[in-house]
């Protein structure tokens, strides 16, 4: 059973210039902003055909985002996959042998609980899970 990708995640240093350039880029308007204190980033949301475009920055200079710019650059942070039931794709994940970032789900952007699984165990690749509310 496959799951559809929610969004891509992009960390970027600065949602002011960041925010025009992929408006010109995509040709399409940020149609959101959030700023979601619990993972200390501030968002901006594009919808280009029914996919979504998060960028991320941080909101405190100690951030996560912050951190990831300082040690990978600007760049994909995440990617994000939409799922029925959190919880129990959170079970099934650690059955797998999966080790994820959070214990339980927690508030994300966008009106959604989300969890983190941990890049080492998927070929580097910070995966989300995420549920709408």
């Amino acid at each position: 059973m496959g799951y559809n990708v929610e969004h891509i995640g992009i960390a970027v240093k600065n949602l002011e210039t960041s925010i025009p350039l992929f408006e010109r880029l995509l040709n399409s308007p940020c149609y959101k902003t959030e700023s979601v204190a619990s993972e200390s980033v501030n968002t901006a949301f594009f919808l280009q055909h029914g996919s979504k475009i998060e960028l991320l920055e941080s909101s405190e200079p100690d951030g996560v985002i912050a951190k990831f710019i300082a040690k990978k650059g600007e760049g994909m942070h995440h990617i994000a996959f939409e799922v029925p039931d959190i919880q129990a794709e959170m079970d099934r994940l650690r059955l797998e042998g999966f080790t994820l970032l959070n214990e339980t789900p927690k508030q994300g952007a966008d009106n959604k609980l989300v969890c983190f699984v941990h890049p080492k165990d998927s070929n580097g690749v910070l995966i989300e899970l995420c549920q709408s509310i």
